[in-house]
């Protein structure tokens, strides 16, 4: 019989539509920001390390279940180094991968001779094609409830790729790869401060 000073031990949950729905309905901006920081904590803080496979799928397909718009409502104005921040910036690269995985995979191909190091840690099946691209990126969203760490810096990578494709396939830099090299050393920022602790 385990002792009653024991701790217990509790599965961990994800924030539903229920409470996305209360801090998106016609709250004041500071009690949304204040929210959304709070869901992002739940979402990475309380569900690492769990080995739960319907938690990972939830995660995994927050954005499906409960709508870009609704999660943009929530986190799209954090700054890139918080978890809200960087969870947006995730699901919006897992969004725009599920949308247009052709040209994401085209776009990758191109950069992978101009970054070798970058390819070997997004960890892309070779050859890239649309089929691989959004397998690799549902599984680095997967790390999530893992290593948070390992999930920016893999999403990082990936990001990095892209935008040496893009760059390669235009002959020059163009904004489109400007915010896609912005978007990977965001998440990169994002990672070193998870491993530091000082992500919050």
């Amino acid at each position: 019989m385990p002792d009653s000073d024991s701790p217990r031990h509790h599965r961990p949950s994800v924030p539903g539509a229920t409470f996305f729905e209360e801090i998106s309905d016609g709250a004041d901006p500071a009690a949304i920001r204040e929210a959304g920081d709070l869901a992002a904590t739940l979402l990475v803080r309380g569900a690492q390390g769990a080995h739960d496979h319907d938690l990972v799928e939830r995660v995994l397909h927050l954005a499906d279940t409960e709508g870009l718009e609704t999660l943009a409502e929530v986190w799209s104005g954090a700054p890139a180094d918080t978890l809200a921040g960087c969870l947006w910036r995730l699901y919006v690269l897992r969004a725009w991968v599920h949308r247009s995985p052709s040209a994401v995979a085209a776009e990758y191909d191109a950069g992978l001779a101009g970054a070798q190091v970058a390819r070997v840690v997004a960890g892309v099946a070779d050859p890239p094609g649309p089929d691989e691209v959004k397998s690799m990126i549902d599984e680095v969203l997967r790390g999530i409830v893992g290593d948070f760490a390992v999930t920016l810096l893999r999403a990082s990578a990936f990001a990095r790729v892209v935008a040496t494709g893009r760059a390669t396939v235009a002959g020059s830099i163009h904004a489109d790869t400007v915010r896609m090299l912005t978007l990977a050393e965001q998440l990169e920022a994002a990672g070193h401060l998870e491993l530091r602790g000082a992500l919050a």
